[in-house]
């Protein structure tokens, strides 16, 4: 099992950091990550959201290849719909080129209402303006000459797409999906999968299985790194801690619980003061070293083999220790 990141820096006019923290020291958190032997960061995109969330992923991503050399660089997700998809394509070809081939491109339609809006898009075109952004940008990179494109989005006329990536044929696509056929479709279309850090770890290890089982029916072959499950971080020092802890983690899905999917969603769109949170919620990476081995060990158990850690206060002490106390439990 191999560790990575999940999350991003937050600009320092925002308000207290929920799963990360100002962009300085966010860049030192990584190259942290990186001597302990973690595997990649997970970089979001979002917008207009007055907390100073990442709004430039492959920005932050460039400076981080020079400063890095080992930790694979990612972005969950660039939000198709809103970018011109051939200066996209640019942009990232140029970060797996400077990072000497670490870059993997996760990709998304978006869900943010007011994002949309922000950027006078209706959320109704999302999926087809997704589709046609990705055709253009496997194309781009798939071309060896010029090439033109007439769609219901974009128009491009006798263009060619520089520079090519250092990845053939093009760096690692990764798809962030919960429903089974988003699954599905991850797998037929040779997307690495993506999962969210709310579902509980049975329902995870069903997603896991489902893209597992598509990969096999169509003879794709299945990477278990090619499977990225998002998990939230609170490690404990001692039992006192505890209700500190559980506070924070109620708070974590007050404010993202409306994105749970699948069984069982329901309880955390509507979360309130739930003193049984420990028996809603086994999600999180929530306890003990113990604890969080075990609870990790069950992911192992169930196929996992990349977690993406984020953390709602992240701290280099806490990577230190999870590198410490966890990891050598799954070298």
């Amino acid at each position: 099992m191999k560790f990575g990141l999940f999350g991003g820096a937050r600009a320092a006019r925002g308000g207290p950091a929920s799963d990360s923290q100002g962009y300085t020291d966010y860049i030192d958190y990584v190259c942290e990550a990186e001597a302990l032997g973690f595997h990649s960061v997970f970089i979001v995109e979002h917008h207009f959201t007055g907390h100073g969330q990442v709004s430039a992923s492959l920005n932050i991503l460039s400076y981080l290849a020079a400063r890095t050399s080992r930790i694979r660089l990612g972005t969950a997700v660039v939000v198709l719909p809103w970018h011109n998809p051939v200066l996209i394509a640019e942009q990232a070809a140029t970060l797996d080129l400077l990072s000497n081939g670490r870059f993997d491109f996760g990709v998304g339609k978006g869900y943010r209402d007011y994002e949309f809006a922000g950027f006078c898009i209706s959320p109704e075109e999302a999926a087809r303006r997704f589709d046609e952004a990705m055709a253009v940008i496997r194309r781009a990179w798939g071309s060896d000459g010029r090439f033109s494109h007439h769609g219901e989005y974009w128009r491009f006329d006798n263009i060619v797409v520089e520079p090519a990536p250092k990845q053939r044929p093009h760096p690692p696509f990764w798809l962030g999906a919960g429903s089974d056929e988003s699954i599905r479709r991850a797998a037929r279309e040779g997307y690495n999968l993506l999962l969210d850090q709310l579902a509980p770890i049975e329902l995870t290890i069903g997603r896991v299985a489902s893209f597992k089982a598509e990969c096999a029916r169509i003879g794709r072959n299945s990477d278990p790194l090619a499977i990225g499950v998002t998990r939230g971080l609170q490690l404990l020092r001692h039992e006192a801690e505890r209700p500190e802890a559980l506070a924070i983690r109620l708070d974590v899905l007050r404010a993202i619980g409306g994105l749970a999917r699948g069984a069982g969603a329901e309880t955390y769109h509507r979360i309130g003061a739930q003193p049984s949170l420990e028996e809603l919620d086994d999600a999180a990476l929530l306890g003990t070293p113990e604890q969080v081995i075990a609870r990790l060990k069950k992911l192992q158990a169930g196929g996992v083999a990349l977690v993406l850690l984020v953390e709602p206060r992240p701290s280099i002490d806490t990577l230190r220790r999870f590198a410490r106390d966890i990891m050598p439990e799954f070298s």
